[in-house]
């Protein structure tokens, strides 16, 4: 029979057959089934792990007095068994069960003194997640058990709540690793052949018609071969994938009927988020991982290991706040009550202890060897090179990473800021890590937006940003380039939307940011006026070639390709809706810029100018007489200093001359040079086509006024009319001699 019983003021359902009990080793002590087969086990690997006989569980707490884990049965609706675990070694608690196999469902109770002046919030009562649990099963229901202080009680999280947390928690999982990779091979594209396409698990296949509805918004529904085969003909090179990592949905979204969309809320490191596998199989993700790696294409995560879901001193017991509190977050000296902020979520992991480095690390390993992902976009990334000091480039999450086997080769891409003090630290990452370069986006923006003074920002961007990244052996790639991120507008609405329009979000339009340096172009949000869309249109083509054209590593976020819009909503965050989901139903304007983009693409591929690693700096080759780039006027005259300093200059050219790399660099290709023509001001510029050694004449390639426009012949010194707002690409033709 079964019968509740209380400890502590918990409720539990424990198994009272004693005869059963008795026979194999389980002593009723205190209402709980308490084990006695248990072994010492390891205290490495961390986490729960199967040897094909048993499980050894292993979970750091430097400051625990003692750590039960909590068996349930096979559903996950009943603890049947509490364990304590016996052995402590090097601040890990260890025990091994000979009896578990894969598909165990558990969580953890620690205790140890709850003493938040101190820095302590241990309390027995809250079921905990493992950090190194590999899946978990169920949904965390808000309620206010989760949380260790009693909500309401006059000292805030100074008491202490006795409520039993785990009929609201998820169970953890022990899994079996096992998966048959088949001839899937791992693959490595060069950063120089990369671009980046950003998207999101569940919004990009929610409305998309190939997939089925039961696999729309999983792993599985972006593995489907139409999903595939589009990315594959667009000519990406790189899937980046938002937080797949298991995240809570925030309490006060779901009480307004929203969710956390974005997944910016980590929950569990090693756990691909539940809502996104169909299979519920962890095996689901690594078919997915196979299938690209099967197209040639490498998959990212964007990851975030700055902050959790538990948020400051007034959130939720769900995991490292319940098992060492104290060693997991980075608390004010002062009052170790209260949590160092730098993230803008309520908490800070503390990187500078070597076990959550290790937990940060050892998840990174994971998910590069056991998953296959090929690299990893870190989100505020700045937080994880802080010591106490402040941000260090030789800080030791940066050391190790830069020293490690395995993610010193994958990608490593960092979101250099966070809102702590100096916290933008654009450019100032170690060797080894490629960064988002928001000074791309913004001064991109502008000089189309017709902004004055922008041609020498415009330069700099245009050529991997070199005044902040050519130093130290660093590569052009190092810039990842972007117009557009999740976090704000889509192209669409960029050229839309004069303002954010985040009243869906239920926070009156306060959220998200207000400087988008955005132009609506003479109406606010759609219009049917013919002259305005015309120039929306052409805009989004100059804002695209820009940055497929530029010098760097360039991303691209999806749908941007076919213009999505979300209505002029700029932080959706909490849309888990239409609204943040990609509409595949393209309108003829949108199916013209997917031609449009696939055009630049495949002469971004084509040029190997345009994928140079090596900075390009201007300086003449004296053997050839020639320099890698040169800056011209519409008169194609060298650009002078008063030039560059001309405010109401908005035209320029620019030669990327293929035949001016260094001696011994070895070639990709043909050498081809190529002249960009750009014209953001409000009037058409006539451009002087210059001459080149060795070329006889300039071959339009893209004329982002007519983009259907067909290649013309063009003889040097002849005069190419730029439209206003528009950019032209010509291909250099060499002269019989110079090809011979």
């Amino acid at each position: 029979m079964r019968q509740d019983e209380y400890e502590n003021g918990a409720r539990f359902e424990v198994d009272l057959r004693g005869g059963e009990a008795e026979s194999s080793g389980i002593a009723i002590q205190g209402g709980v089934v308490q084990s006695s087969r248990i072994q010492e086990g390891l205290p490495y690997p961390l986490g729960a792990n199967w040897d094909g006989l048993g499980v050894n569980f292993a979970l750091f707490s430097a400051h625990a007095t003692r750590v039960e884990l909590c068996l349930f049965d096979e559903r996950g609706e009943h603890e049947v068994e509490r364990i304590s675990l016996p052995e402590y070694t090097d601040e890990v608690w260890h025990g091994y069960l000979p009896d578990a196999r894969p598909g165990q469902l558990y969580g953890y109770r620690v205790h140890g003194p709850y003493d938040p002046q101190a820095g302590h919030r241990f309390n027995p009562n809250k079921l905990l997640i493992d950090p190194y649990a590999k899946q978990l099963v169920g949904e965390l229901v808000w309620d206010d058990a989760l949380y260790g202080y009693t909500i309401g009680h006059e000292e805030g999280d100074l008491s202490f709540d006795e409520r039993d947390s785990a009929p609201f928690m998820p169970r953890c999982r022990v899994i079996d690793p096992a998966f048959t990779w088949g001839r899937s091979t791992e693959i490595l594209v060069p950063w120089s052949d990369t671009l980046i396409y950003e998207t999101h698990v569940r919004g990009y296949t929610m409305r998309h018609p190939a997939v089925p509805e039961e696999l729309r918004g999983t792993f599985s529904g972006l593995a489907v071969p139409e999903v595939i085969d589009y990315l594959k003909s667009l000519g990406i090179s790189s899937l980046e994938l938002m937080p797949i990592h298991a995240f809570a949905d925030d309490r006060h979204l779901q009480e307004n009927g929203l969710h956390n969309y974005w997944g910016y809320n980590s929950l569990a490191f090693f756990v691909p988020h539940p809502r996104y596998m169909a299979t519920h199989r962890i095996s689901e993700f690594k078919q997915m991982v196979a299938r690209y790696h099967a197209a040639d294409i490498e998959v990212l995560l964007d990851v975030v290991y700055n902050h959790t879901a538990e948020g400051n001193e007034m959130g939720p017991t769900l995991s490292l706040r319940g098992i060492d509190n104290a060693s997991y977050y980075r608390l004010m000296p002062d009052e170790l009550r209260h949590y160092i902020n730098d993230t803008g979520t309520g908490n800070t992991l503390n990187l500078s202890h070597p076990r959550v480095l290790q937990l940060v690390t050892d998840s990174l390993r994971y998910w590069a060897q056991e998953m296959r992902v090929d690299g990893f976009r870190f989100d505020l990334a700045t937080i994880l090179g802080r010591e106490t000091h402040g941000f260090d480039e030789g800080g030791g999450f940066l050391d190790a990473c830069r020293q490690d086997p395995v993610l010193s080769q994958c990608k490593l891409i960092a979101e250099p800021w966070d809102c702590g003090p100096g916290g933008y630290q654009v450019g100032k990452f170690p060797p080894g890590w490629a960064e988002w370069n928001d000074r791309f986006r913004d001064d991109m923006r502008a000089f189309w937006r017709g902004d004055e003074g922008r041609l020498a920002a415009f330069a700099n961007r245009l050529t991997a940003s070199a005044d902040l990244f050519d130093h130290r052996g660093r590569k052009a790639f190092s810039s990842i380039n972007f117009i557009t991120a999740h976090d704000g507008f889509t192209l669409r609405d960029l050229v839309s939307y004069n303002d954010k329009h985040n009243e869906a979000n239920g926070e009156e339009n306060r959220d998200g940011h207000d400087d988008n340096v955005s132009w609506n172009h003479g109406v606010e949000g759609e219009t049917d006026d013919p002259e305005i869309r015309a120039l929306r249109m052409r805009q989004m083509r100059n804002l695209l070639a820009t940055l497929i054209l530029s010098q760097g590593t360039p991303m691209l976020l999806a749908g941007d390709e076919f213009a999505r819009t979300q209505g002029g909503n700029n932080n959706a965050y909490c849309q888990d809706s239409e609204i943040g989901w990609v509409d595949w139903n393209l309108s003829d304007e949108g199916r013209e810029l997917l031609d449009f983009t696939r055009q630049l693409i495949r002469l971004r591929r084509q040029y190997p100018i345009l994928q140079r690693g090596r900075f390009m700096n201007g300086k003449r080759n004296e053997s050839l007489d020639i320099k890698d780039v040169t800056w011209l006027t519409p008169a194609a005259e060298e650009m002078t200093v008063d030039n560059w300093h001309d405010a109401d200059a908005k035209a320029i050219g620019v030669i990327l001359n293929g035949h001016a790399q260094p001696t011994g660099i070895c070639r990709l290709g043909n050498d081809i040079t190529v002249l960009l023509a750009l014209n953001a001001g409000d009037e058409d510029c006539d451009f002087v086509l210059p001459a080149v050694p060795g070329g006889s004449a300039w071959v339009r390639r893209i004329d982002t006024f007519d983009p259907a426009a067909a290649d013309v012949r063009c003889d040097v010194g002849s005069e190419y009319r730029v439209a206003t707002r528009s950019l032209s690409l010509f291909e250099l033709q060499e002269s019989d001699d110079a090809a011979t």
